[in-house]
C-alpha cells in the first residue's frame, strides 16, 4: 500500500481548511445535484513484486485468452479482477457508505450499476487498462465504483482483500467484458445491478455467509454495519422537502418534479 490515501486524505482536509477562509465548505458528496453526473473517488489498482514488476502485466500477448480484453493481462491479474468481481457487491457499504452514495450510482450519468467490466471501458464497474493503449508497466484495474464521500482506506482495503481472495483461490472471470459501445444495465450486461440504496447494501453486506465476512471478519462487519444501519435510519426518519411540498404548493411541487427540478424556488 502506497501513500496515495494518505494523499487523499490530506487533500480533503485541506481543502476543507482553506474553503473556510472563504466561506465555503467543501463536502466532498457523492451527487450533490439532481440531474447532472456525481462526484466520483475512482481508485487504480495494480501489484508488483520486490523488484518493481507489474504483476498484472503480461509479457506478450495471449491469443487464447478467454476474452480478447484479457489479451494482455497476466494470470494474477486476470484472478485478481475476478475476486474485485465476485466480492463487489457484499461489500458496497464501503465503497459507497452513505445514503448520497446511491444518488449517483443510477443509469444514465456514466456511474456505474452492475457487477461489469471492460477494457477502457469508461462506465463499467471495473475498467481494464494496459497495452495496447498503455505502457505494460502501467497495466492497471480502475475502480469505478466509490464516490468522492468515500474513505480511501476502506476502499483500498476492499478491492486489495477481494482482489487477493481471488488470487488464492484462483477464480475465473466469471462474465464477459462489455465492449464500446454496451451500456452498463443494457442487454449485453450479464452483470448483476448493484444495490439502489444503503439499506440494501448493508443488509447484504451483513448477511450470513457474506463475503464482506469472509475476507474482513464478522467483528468488524458487525460493527461497520451498524453505523450504516444508524445512518440510514436517521434517513428514514427525515423528513425532507420531498414530502413537504406535495403539502404545501401540490401544483408547483409536479410542475417541478416533470422537469427533475425537484425543488421550486421562492418556498
Amino acid at each position: 500500500m502506497d501513500a496515495r490515501p494518505l494523499t487523499n486524505t490530506t487533500d480533503r482536509f485541506v481543502n476543507k481548511n482553506v474553503g473556510s477562509k472563504y466561506g465555503m465548505t467543501p463536502c466532498f458528496m457523492a451527487k450533490p445535484r439532481q440531474g447532472l453526473p456525481g462526484n466520483s473517488g475512482h481508485v487504480h489498482v495494480s501489484l508488483t513484486d520486490a523488484s518493481g514488476h507489474n504483476l498484472f502485466a503480461r509479457a506478450s500477448r495471449d491469443d487464447a485468452a478467454p476474452y480478447p480484453d484479457l489479451a494482455w493481462f497476466s494470470d494474477v491479474g486476470r484472478h485478481f479482477l475476478a475476486g474485485v468481481l465476485d466480492g463487489l457487491g457484499d461489500v458496497m457499504p464501503l465503497v459507497a457508505p452513505t445514503v448520497n452514495s446511491y444518488k449517483r450510482l443510477v443509469e444514465n450519468f456514466w456511474a456505474p450499476v452492475t457487477v461489469s467490466w471492460g477494457y477502457e471501458h469508461r462506465a463499467a464497474s471495473v475498467r481494464l487498462i494496459g497495452p495496447p493503449t498503455s505502457a505494460a508497466k502501467a497495466t492497471r484495474l480502475e475502480i469505478r465504483v466509490p464516490g468522492a464521500d468515500a474513505n480511501p482506506y476502506l476502499v483500498f482495503a476492499a478491492v486489495v482483500a477481494l482482489g487477493w481472495r481471488g488470487v488464492e483461490r484462483r477464480m475465473e472471470v466469471p462474465m464477459p467484458p462489455l465492449g464500446k459501445g454496451e451500456d452498463v444495465g443494457g442487454a449485453a450486461d450479464r452483470g448483476e445491478r448493484l444495490a439502489k440504496s444503503l439499506g440494501e447494501a448493508t443488509a447484504r453486506m451483513k448477511r450470513e455467509g457474506s463475503v464482506a465476512r469472509e475476507v474482513f471478519g464478522d467483528e468488524f462487519v458487525e460493527h461497520y454495519a451498524g453505523t450504516r444501519e444508524h445512518e440510514n435510519r436517521l434517513w428514514e426518519e427525515a423528513v425532507t422537502d420531498w414530502y413537504v411540498l406535495p403539502a404545501v404548493a401540490p401544483s408547483c411541487f409536479f410542475s417541478c418534479a416533470q422537469t427533475h427540478a425537484g425543488l421550486c424556488g421562492g418556498l
